[in-house]
């Protein structure tokens, strides 16, 4: 995913874009399936989905640390950073869904209002467009959340940690959409024709001064 990771925020070459887009394809279908299975194994789901979102940071995480050598003084330190923290939590989610359902469930019965609250913040410190999903997507958490304590309170802290995992495999799905568009445009831009070539064979030179027998 290293090649992919810088699609989203620069036009990709013709080459970049042939061995990306496969990778984006899987990704957003790989979401859409661990959000519908999740949702679907009421026994699972919880340690299916955090599992899922384990083994993701730990192998982004483990790209990211191999890549900060090849980087140039801040960038690698942030490289490096990001790499240990995604790393570090992906492995902590792995064992945690390998090991008890409950504790899965429980995970992501605070992580996700966490996760919503923390994003919508994060957007609400830009501009334009981010600043409105931003905006939306506080409304968002603060109903989730308060849904998720009013479950807990009034009946039991299990039915909300289930709840939490419907959010979340939800939010899952709704996140490979825009996965899923990148690898549309992305196939796109790989089956674009390359460009002819300028100036023949010769260079242009001997052509331009009256063709090559000149």
């Amino acid at each position: 995913m290293s090649s992919a990771g810088t699609v989203l925020t620069a036009q990709p070459t013709r080459e970049v874009a042939r061995r990306a887009w496969p990778q984006w394809l899987a990704l957003g279908v790989a979401m859409l399936v661990v959000a519908g299975m999740s949702i679907a194994w009421s026994d699972g789901g919880a340690r299916l989905l955090l599992g899922a979102l384990g083994l993701f940071l730990a192998v982004r995480g483990g790209v990211l640390l191999r890549s900060a050598p090849g980087l140039d003084g801040e960038l690698a330190g942030r490289a490096r950073t990001l790499g240990s923290v995604a790393a570090v939590a992906g492995v902590a989610a792995l064992v945690i869904a390998l090991v008890s359902g409950v504790a899965a469930a429980r995970v992501l019965l605070v992580g996700v209002p966490v996760l919503l609250l923390g994003g919508a913040l994060a957007l609400l410190t830009r501009s334009g467009t981010a600043r409105r999903a931003g905006q939306a997507l506080l409304v968002w958490g603060v109903l989730v959340t308060g849904l998720l304590v009013v479950t807990g309170v009034a009946k039991d802290w299990d039915r909300a940690a289930d709840a939490a995992t419907v959010v979340a495999a939800l939010a899952v799905a709704v996140l490979a959409v825009p996965v899923l568009v990148s690898a549309v445009n992305l196939r796109a831009v790989a089956a674009q024709p390359a460009p002819a070539p300028t100036g023949g064979g010769c260079g242009g030179c001997a052509c331009g001064a009256g063709g090559c027998g000149a």
